[in-house]
């Protein structure tokens, strides 16, 4: 904890809110650690056991993790707004930052040309009680999920994969319920379970998906859902197989006590086959998002599942945002049918898995085993991700840490490949070998 933000109060209540001022202030930075809960109280003349709700308070409210044997440290991304000074700051100057998880801007199309033509449409202005869902958006819709061999009878749309995760699990789940999440998995997904106050179990993931067994032992502690992502997983680039979602539909079949949750957020830009789960459990919802292939902006994600679960979605929706924008819709379902835009998907496509296979043959060729089956990261362990990421950050690269993806998972770095260009492959494959295997300063016994 900063030496210059001292916490103060005499009530559970006063406590948090001084610590969530110094989150919101970035006098408590992602990661910093607070006293121990004896300790705070002594110093604060008050019981432990009112320095311990406040705590409590904010864990359930995900702004604080405990971890182990290094106490009560805040969230590396807690939900509360920070100014921003408080946010993460640049690369250093002249680094590459691979580290954002964007896609690249150079291939995603051009809006321009079918914003100007819905412009030019106008088209009827849209009222309160007729907006919803575009029926000519949910036929095309059903129609490509139906092509990949998800089942698509009732359809909702949300602002994208994660809010649709979060109004799905805000359907089925209350506070303190448990949630299966792949490990390592989604660093947004791990810090809006916290938010919501759920208790995630951490599934291993390899290269086909999450391990059946790992999938078995959350479901015998009591998850009440499951999250898988079913290609370009975030951050290994897993993708789920023919064989693991046959072993893994037939662990869940007719499961009534589990809601089911697959996110295809890669879509169109993932090059390997999909093998939905779809309708494996009584409860069950897919979600396909168009950020990666068409722009982060683009704030659309079609929401199929079983009847219940789509109009618990759905309802909830209507008494709050409403309804995602017809204006978004059309723009959507204009790139939709544009074939020039899908060859230029297809060639984003292609360019991502030429650079991200080019980095792990680059990687392997120096001893490193990494992994990224699809999508656009790269996952590489590493016996210490601080010295690795220091390492690189002085190499002139950035990296993301994996304790932002990991619950049990062993250490690693991830690397997004979508800004690099061929000619960067070798001298980013030396520059990782150095950092996950740094030679030891002469002296030092090998």
């Amino acid at each position: 904890m900063s030496a210059r933000y001292q916490l103060s109060g005499t009530t559970a209540v006063e406590i948090s809110a001084g610590i969530e001022s110094g989150i919101r202030t970035g006098a408590l930075s992602p990661g910093a650690a607070l006293p121990p809960v004896r300790a705070l109280a002594a110093d604060l003349g008050v019981s432990p056991a009112t320095v311990a709700r406040a705590y409590q308070e904010l864990r359930q409210r995900g702004l604080l993790v405990t971890a182990g044997r290094h106490g009560t440290r805040v969230r590396p991304r807690p939900p509360v707004a920070a100014r921003r000074s408080a946010l993460r700051p640049p690369p250093l100057p002249g680094a590459r930052d691979l580290s954002r998880g964007d896609p690249d801007h150079r291939l995603l199309p051009p809006l321009g040309p079918h914003l100007a033509a819905l412009a030019a449409d106008g088209g009827p202005s849209v009222s309160y009680s007729d907006a919803g869902v575009l029926p000519e958006l949910a036929e095309v819709a059903r129609a490509r999920l139906a092509a990949d061999g998800v089942p698509a009878g009732e359809l909702t749309l949300a602002g994208g994969a994660l809010d649709g995760i979060e109004r799905l699990l805000g359907a089925h789940l209350r506070p303190g319920d448990a949630v299966a999440v792949e490990d390592p998995g989604w660093a947004n997904l791990l810090d809006l379970v916290a938010a919501l106050g759920l208790r995630p179990i951490g599934v291993p993931v390899d290269d086909e998906g999450p391990l059946v067994a790992g999938v078995a032992a959350a479901l015998a502690a009591g998850a009440r859902a499951l999250v898988v992502t079913s290609r370009a997983q975030n951050p290994t680039g897993s993708a789920v197989s023919a064989g693991r979602a046959e072993a893994l539909r037939a662990l869940l079949a007719g499961r009534r006590d589990l809601l089911l949750i697959e996110d295809d957020h890669a879509a169109e830009l993932a090059r390997v086959p999909l093998h939905p789960l779809a309708g494996a459990t009584a409860s069950w919802a897919f979600l396909r998002s168009v950020s990666k292939p068409f722009g982060p902006d683009l704030r659309l994600a079609v929401l199929v599942g079983d009847e219940t679960t789509v109009a618990r979605v759905a309802g909830r929706t209507r008494v709050g945002a409403g309804w995602v924008s017809t204006v978004l819709q059309r723009l959507v379902l204009a790139l939709w049918r544009d074939p020039a835009v899908d060859e230029l998907v297809r060639r984003a496509a292609q360019s991502y898995e030429q650079r991200r296979d080019g980095l792990l043959t680059a990687l392997a060729e120096h001893g490193l085993p990494a992994h990224g089956r699809s999508g656009i990261n790269v996952w590489l362990p590493v016996p210490d991700e601080t010295s690795a990421v220091t390492a690189l950050r002085d190499a002139g690269w950035a990296v993301a840490p994996g304790a932002l993806y990991r619950i049990a998972a062993p250490p690693a770095v991830r690397v997004t490949v979508s800004s690099l260009d061929i000619d960067d492959l070798a001298p980013l494959a030396a520059a990782l070998a150095h950092a996950a295997n740094p030679t030891p300063p002469p002296g030092f016994p090998t």
